[in-house]
């Protein structure tokens, strides 16, 4: 009895409290903030991360703005504060290696620039000064100099004498026709424009044009970038600085190639960075990279450490005592993923290169020197190496062994670790989950036991939140795919409800519980009502190269087959409306939408958000167009109707679902020109299509795009849907 009455005053107490929360609502969108950037102190005992967060803009009513800063937290829980404030963000911070100071990114005048801040207290002061801007501060190993990145174009390049002192063009052609090498950049400023005079004259007029912006002359491959056409290439440098008030930085390197994961030797006589493999290919054609050493004494010298033809090579991380190199390394085609691997170093030259067994997308690798003690009398330590990998609907933090190269996974599937850091036993970690999208934890090596520190998103406690629940189905060709039911948040058992398949793009992205940009959109769908599920189709990443190479040549057939599955099992809930179901997915799910609604009927509107539908034309308006020959094949070769064959638009005149399509202005990732080509040729059908375009908006508009827009976009989602579906709409037949 009395088992009965606790147990009754417990269910009592859980609905009180269910009733006293709210719903979350699509402008909580605002308030979610975003941990990331950790780096411990040299000795472990305290540690610096950024925090993301969304203000209102004080100028412009309506308008946000994210801002981002840097916080210092004790490793004790509520223990964090912020060291950054203001209008300009700040970011990349990273410690001393005495751990008295900060180095740290902020925008000046448009332009980043490192600063330095002591954690005894006072203002931070800027340590450069950089025409070209300067990024990605690392201490050397002595703590008296700081090297970084700049980004400098390549009408800079051609002026600066320390960069480029001959002063001339690259050795690789600008591929200009009609001219046999790169004499053409080579302006004679003595030449007075004159669009009547001589051909001299003529070619100083056009010259003219493109630097008051008239036109763009493009003549290399990849000259899409994300938001505009860039015809000239930004080349990415090292640089060095004393940390001293009014030091000039000198660069490390030199020449028409780009650096970058650069890391500093123990000895600090060097780094370690990544560059293009043959610098004396054009930078657009050559697809291979390379490990190489640079040398930090200004000479611009560089030594090959590790680099083969095919491959790709990047992300170099030394071992505490300099012996060892881990990196990452992939096919530089096709459709692959990198794999982890580990080499004997010895100053500047790598040896004994082998990759670890490891199926899945390592990324983020950090060594770590572990401390243990053997029967509690005698310590010794050993280097191992963290890192994490999308797998099986989360992103779990995994630890390799180096000498046996056995990998351990130490956290779950059902969560996300979006950011960590390592100092001996202590792990600091940002942790994404259905319950909290983004907070700061610390545990020990083992991640077993994990401690909260920040309460950033404590505010989603007082919301009710709906929770997935994992399914898996077997498809055709005998793999296993994962997918996840959400129940509306308010849910009552005799009611039926519509069911949203939301589909994620890529196609090798993959979605979960532990799958940060999805939160607030499942969360909001769920509360105004809807049933969600979502799947990992083959091709998806985060369960093997074999899964994930499952829809080379078919990227609507058997993906579709996999997500409809998921749809089906779903709609068998006795809570599903089967007469209210409805579609939508971004980017690859774009196309996904597109395709099912050209080859099935069951839904009552669909929203294909920047997608990709006809993929002949994709090969010329997106940056993305290597998937092309990729997963199919080129247009002028003997396997091109494999592209007609897998373009929705193909398919066109079949689509009779309500269809919303929705595409930034400046995406040229996937490109403005397919949405155009489905919408107007379904309003020359009579369908019922709608089109938003987003002005200004990029391929990344859901995830980091103007928050007016991201908000635009959910309710766009919400209202088109219940016209067709909702308690107002009239019942639509689709012949």
């Amino acid at each position: 009895m009395i088992k009965r009455i606790l147990l009754f005053i417990a269910i009592t107490a859980q609905a009180v409290c269910a009733q006293t929360k709210s719903k979350i609502t699509v402008s909580d969108l605002t308030r979610i903030k975003q941990v990331g950037g950790i780096e411990l102190a040299p000795d472990g005992q305290r540690a610096v991360y950024t925090l993301t967060t969304i203000e209102p803009n004080p100028d412009q009513k309506e308008e946000y703005d994210y801002k981002t800063h840097i916080y210092l937290t004790g490793l004790k829980p509520g223990d964090t504060k912020a060291l950054t404030r203001g209008p300009e963000s700040a970011r990349q911070a990273t410690w001393s290696p005495d751990g008295k100071w900060l180095a740290f990114a902020r925008t000046v005048k448009v332009k980043s620039q490192i600063f330095i801040m002591s954690l005894d207290g006072g203002e931070a002061w800027q340590l450069t000064n950089s025409t070209y801007g300067a990024s990605n501060p690392i201490w050397s190993p002595d703590g008296k100099r700081i090297a970084f990145t700049s980004g400098v174009t390549m009408a800079q390049m051609l002026t600066d004498s320390l960069l480029n002192p001959a002063k001339g063009g690259p050795s690789w052609s600008l591929e200009k026709p009609g001219f046999t090498n790169n004499n053409f950049i080579k302006v004679d400023k003595k030449v007075k424009p004159n669009p009547d005079g001589s051909l001299a004259e003529i070619r100083a007029y056009l010259n003219k044009d493109v630097e008051d912006k008239k036109a763009k002359v493009i003549t290399r491959l990849n000259f899409q970038g994300e938001a505009t056409t860039e015809p000239d290439i930004t080349f990415t440098h090292l640089y060095v600085i004393d940390v001293v008030e009014g030091a000039t930085p000198k660069p490390l390197t030199r020449g028409y190639s780009s650096y970058g994961a650069a890391n500093w030797l123990p000895n600090g006589q060097g780094l370690l960075a990544v560059a293009d493999r043959d610098s004396l290919k054009h930078p657009d054609r050559e697809q291979d990279n390379a490990i190489f050493f640079i040398s930090a004494d200004g000479s611009g010298k560089k030594t090959l450490v590790l680099g083969e033809e095919g491959k790709s090579y990047g992300a170099p991380e030394i071992s505490p005592d300099g012996k060892q190199l881990a990196f990452l390394v992939s096919p530089s085609e096709g459709v692959n993923f990198s794999q982890i691997g580990l080499a004997t170093l010895n100053g500047s030259t790598a040896s004994g290169s082998q990759l670890v067994t490891f199926d899945r997308a390592a990324g983020n690798l950090v060594w770590a020197t572990l401390a243990s003690s053997v029967k509690g009398k005698k310590s010794v330590t050993s280097d191992v190496i963290y890192f994490t990998a999308s797998s099986n609907g989360g992103a779990p933090l995994y630890r390799l062994d180096p000498a046996t190269r056995q990998v351990t996974q130490l956290t779950d599937f059902e969560s996300g670790v979006t950011g960590f850091d390592v100092v001996g036993n202590h792990v600091v970690i940002a942790k994404t989950e259905v319950a909290n999208p983004s907070e700061l934890y610390v545990t020990d090596e083992t991640a077993k036991a994990q401690t909260k520190l920040s309460s950033h998103n404590d505010w989603v406690a007082q919301r009710q939140l709906s929770f997935p629940q994992k399914r898996t189905y077997k498809n055709s060709i005998g793999q296993t795919v994962d997918y996840w039911i959400m129940k509306p948040t308010v849910f009552e058992a005799t009611k039926k409800y519509p069911l949203l398949l939301n589909m994620h793009g890529g196609p090798t992205a993959m979605w979960g519980p532990g799958e940060q940009s999805m939160w607030h959109e499942f969360q909001y769908m769920c509360a105004q009502g809807y049933g969600v599920v979502y799947a990992n189709p083959r091709g998806s990443g985060g369960y093997g190269i074999n899964f994930q190479r499952a829809n080379i040549k078919d990227w609507g057939t058997g993906p579709a087959e996999d997500v409809l599955a998921a749809e089906s099992d779903a709609a068998k809930e006795a809570w599903v409306d089967t007469s209210r179901q409805v579609i939508t997915g971004g980017s690859y799910a774009g196309y996904l939408t597109a395709w099912i609604v050209g080859h099935d009927n069951r839904f009552k509107a669909a929203f294909a958000q920047r997608g990709v539908y006809d993929l002949t034309t994709f090969l010329g308006e997106g940056n993305a167009w290597r998937l092309i020959p990729n997963y199919f094949a080129y247009p002028w070769t003997a396997d091109a109707k494999v592209l007609d064959a897998n373009s929705p638009y193909t398919f066109v005149q079949n689509i009779k679902t309500p269809l919303l399509i929705k595409h930034g202005e400046n995406d040229l990732r996937t490109g403005p020109i397919q949405s155009e080509m489905m919408y107007k040729s379904l309003k020359i059908l009579g369908r019922p299509v709608e089109y938003v375009r987003m002005p200004g908006a990029t391929h990344e508009l859901s995830r980091t795009g103007n928050v007016r827009q991201r908000i635009d976009r959910m309710l766009r989602i919400y209202e088109f849907f219940e016209r067709y579906i909702g308690p107002d709409s009239q019942v639509l037949t689709q012949k």
